[in-house]
């Protein structure tokens, strides 16, 4: 795990499978998706690293239900009073009440797919419970009101994070940023039909910045990438 500091306010934890953040404010620390399962130690550090500890996360944001975002959410939330948030939509699975639906994959994901899943740790996912399942417009304790954007489609409760007065974006799963630098729908989708609809209406919003689940953040003008990678789609 690396720790690059996007603002004086957000930290982008890089994992090699499923990043996370850390956004900062006086009250307290919230932690937005927690990357497998095994990465608690490291977050905590890096909690530490920018002057914080664990008592000070107040929240932890889950973006949906795969085991790259959630996968250490149970030790995060186990290690203080710490609200956990996700949609209703993922809720349940993130509950282990029930499965999350398989990706639609295109021949080319099904050989990334192949590769992702050896990097993936032998160790179980721990249910964690939700304290406030989100709907689409509610508003969060998050950078003087933060905005949940739904965006089903790469799961059907997937969220978008929205920081009007920062046009600060967490786009989870729905977008993502290729290691050639380019942005790109996010892959794995259950829907991918509506995965599109989620990124085109992401675009739609004024954003600076753009931290992606999966690749590197954008960190300026951020909505004009975003709807250069729309128009892009086929």
């Amino acid at each position: 795990m690396d720790l690059v500091r996007l603002t004086s306010d957000l930290a982008f934890l890089r994992f090699p499978v499923g990043h996370a953040y850390l956004w900062l404010d006086a009250e307290g620390v919230t932690v937005i998706d927690t990357s497998l399962p095994g990465s608690a130690p490291a977050i905590a550090e890096a909690v530490r690293s920018i002057g914080r500890d664990l008592g000070d996360v107040r929240q932890l944001i889950l973006t949906h239900a795969h085991e790259d975002h959630v996968g250490s959410a149970a030790e995060i939330a186990a290690r203080g009073r710490v609200a956990v948030l996700a949609h209703h939509g993922d809720a349940p699975v993130i509950r282990a009440e029930r499965s999350g639906p398989s990706p639609v994959l295109s021949a080319w994901e099904q050989a990334l797919w192949d590769r992702v899943h050896t990097q993936m740790p032998s160790q179980s996912v721990t249910p964690v419970r939700v304290d406030r399942e989100l709907h689409d417009g509610d508003e969060l304790d998050l950078g003087g009101g933060a905005v949940v954007v739904a965006a089903p489609g790469h799961t059907p409760g997937s969220v978008a994070i929205h920081l009007p007065r920062q046009r600060i974006l967490f786009t989870a799963d729905t977008v993502a940023r290729a290691p050639d630098g380019s942005v790109i729908l996010g892959v794995f989708n259950a829907d991918p039909a509506q995965g599109v609809e989620s990124m085109r209406r992401q675009a739609e919003l004024d954003v600076h910045i753009a931290c992606f689940g999966h690749g590197e953040p954008v960190t300026q003008e951020a909505t004009q990438v975003l709807r250069t990678a729309v128009r892009q789609l086929r």
